[in-house]
């Protein structure tokens, strides 16, 4: 037997391994005293698992198991013995697999299994019809149900989607993120007005004077990002319908309006038109000629 080196433990921590060693003991007491009055239940007759569902009795065996290997692998950790290679190790693992591979089944059978279990219990037949009475406890709230019914009315539109091509940031760490986040905020805070302005006060560089405004540089460095972005990934971004209208404000002719393409009314639309002489909607009745 292979001894576990001799490990100081704190002070602080004894208390707590003292508490959780008597809650263990008394537990185990308390399991015992259940397992053995349902060993005497059993072997007297009282408990029949004849008719039970073989997919619990299946399920609580490996549980059963699956307890017995870990209390199997406690023992040997606390006995300082290696538990490497041991082939409880893998029966444990072959076990937690199956258990959660049935969890399907399980949440399948759930209204069944209850439905006995609540039979079994009241002593009341299962095909009794009162049993198939609606629950109170289960219904909706009528206030939480309106929200699901002003999302089904908006639902019934056909809203197409609005795809645009965005670049991947699934890979990126958090430092990456971080730093690309840094990276955008820095570049907007450069591109405002403000420190344009004291760009123009403080550096040495030569005045630029422009006729165009502030907001047409902004749409025209935006214009410029998003043909460099459109070049780069080969791909055509939408514009919406805001965009438009803003770029078409920022225009010459949206800002004029329609005083320099208005040049007057047109010499064909000046001439007057002939009128048509207006027949009457009455019935035409020729007069009888009298000889």
């Amino acid at each position: 037997m292979v001894q576990a080196p001799d490990i100081n433990i704190g002070h602080r921590d004894l208390p707590q391994a003292l508490i959780l060693l008597n809650e263990m003991n008394v537990s185990a007491q308390h399991v015992a005293s259940l397992v053995d009055n349902m060993i005497q239940k059993v072997r007297k007759g009282e408990l029949s698992t004849d008719q039970g569902l073989s997919f619990l009795e299946m399920k609580y065996n490996m549980l059963l198991s699956y307890l017995i290997n870990l209390t199997f692998v406690v023992l040997r950790k606390c006995s300082g013995e290696k538990i490497e290679g041991d082939p409880c190790i893998d029966r444990l693992i072959e076990i937690r697999t199956v258990l959660e591979k049935i969890r399907p089944i399980d949440h399948k059978l759930k209204y069944q299994i209850d439905k006995l279990v609540k039979t079994a219990v009241t002593g009341t037949n299962a095909n009794d019809p009162t049993t198939f009475k609606a629950n109170p406890d289960n219904l909706i709230d009528e206030e939480s149900d309106e929200e699901p019914d002003r999302e089904k009315e908006k639902s019934d539109i056909y809203v197409p989607p609005k795809l645009s091509a965005v670049h991947y940031t699934g890979d990126e760490s958090a430092q990456e993120r971080a730093k690309r986040l840094q990276e955008r905020t820095k570049k907007h805070m450069l591109s405002t007005s403000i420190m344009q302005d004291l760009k123009e006060e403080y550096l040495d560089t030569p005045l630029e004077v422009s006729q165009t405004s502030r907001a047409q540089q902004i749409l025209s460095k935006q214009q410029k990002e998003r043909e460099e972005y459109e070049e780069e990934y080969m791909t055509r971004l939408p514009v919406s319908k805001s965009e438009k209208h803003k770029r078409r404000q920022l225009t010459t002719l949206g800002s004029l309006g329609d005083e320099i393409t208005d040049f007057g009314p047109s010499p064909s639309s000046s001439k007057r038109k002939r009128k048509r002489p207006v027949k009457s909607k009455g019935k035409n009745f020729k007069r009888k000629r009298y000889h």
